[in-house]
């Protein structure tokens, strides 16, 4: 019998919080997707950072009963991240948020881990690219560019993808279908774009793959497009049609609509939300991780090779 694929997740994480009904759920991206993929059928693990918080307890105690490997979870001092919600007729409204410790580069660790996995996922909500052509060296890439769409990003992005996902909710089959070819032309090996009660197409060397949204009554859209994101990578990884693959990813994600939060774990909301910053703040200011020339474990490198420079002087 084949071993299961694994996949790593690595970087962002959140508790959002439903202000209204003073709950907390634990969530982003790359948290949801190692949940996800392992109710797919995968091993799975995550690596980001959140604080000896409430919040951090609460992803961190998820994880485990998700039965995601947590071994690459730092606790570092502050705050964990977190993303206040609202919803709206059944769908998500982000109101702000703050990434607080967030946004973190691989460790030497997270790096030497990457071989023993079959893909790692991130996404731009990460901001780890500049450490794609790392992990591109090392296994298949996952990246999720939801809603951005501009040509500069999927340029950038794209070489370095076995996958590359994207939001497109509002987007008509045309222009979906253009951005999922672009995305192939200009490198990815496949191109997902998930449309909400439009379906998803699923672009590759076959052509181009479609699949309907499974009907459902939504309780909360949160976490919808993760999940399909999510069993689209198992599926492939595993050599399933891609047909195939987009239908019970329509069905996985039409069951996460069914559920508060992305993925439960509902909490009495502990967060102090006077450092909320709204979108367009958290854009502006928001920084990339360390690139791979900045990281920490690098400094010793570079202080020996000035030493080794002054000595020739």
């Amino acid at each position: 019998m084949p071993r299961p694929v694994r996949i790593l997740a690595f970087g962002d994480n959140v508790v959002d919080c439903y202000r209204g009904e003073n709950l907390m759920f634990p969530g982003g991206n790359c948290v949801n997707h190692a949940v996800f993929a392992r109710r797919a059928g995968a091993e799975t693990a995550y690596a980001g950072a959140v604080c000896d918080d409430n919040a951090g307890r609460l992803i961190r105690d998820a994880l485990i009963k998700e039965g995601v490997d947590v071994a690459s979870l730092r606790i570092e001092p502050g705050r964990t991240a977190y993303c206040v919600i609202e919803t709206q007729d059944g769908d998500r409204v982000f109101v702000g948020a703050n990434l607080s410790v967030s946004i973190i580069a691989p460790s030497q660790a997270d790096l030497a881990r990457l071989p023993d996995f079959d893909a790692i996922h991130t996404g731009r909500s990460s901001h780890v690219d500049a450490w794609l052509p790392r992990f591109a060296e090392a296994t298949k890439v996952s990246y999720d560019l939801a809603t951005v769409h501009d040509a500069e990003h999927i340029t950038r992005v794209a070489p370095h993808c076995f996958l590359i996902a994207f939001s497109g909710g509002g987007a008509s089959r045309e222009e979906a279908v253009a951005l999922a070819q672009n995305a192939r032309v200009a490198g990815a090996r496949w191109s997902l774009v998930t449309r909400g009660i439009e379906g998803a197409l699923l672009a590759g060397e076959g052509g181009v793959f479609e699949a309907p949204a499974t009907p459902v009554e939504a309780i909360d859209t949160l976490g919808a497009g993760d999940t399909h994101i999510a069993n689209v990578l198992v599926g492939l990884l595993n050599n399933r049609h891609p047909e195939t693959v987009l239908k019970e990813a329509a069905e996985a994600a039409a069951k996460t609509c069914l559920t508060r939060g992305a993925f439960g774990h509902a909490a009495t909301m502990s967060v102090d939300l006077s450092n909320m910053m709204d979108l367009e703040e958290i854009y502006r200011t928001t920084r990339s991780a360390s690139p791979p020339e900045e990281a920490a474990y690098n400094a010793p490198l570079r202080q020996n090779q000035d030493k080794s420079k002054r000595s020739l002087i």
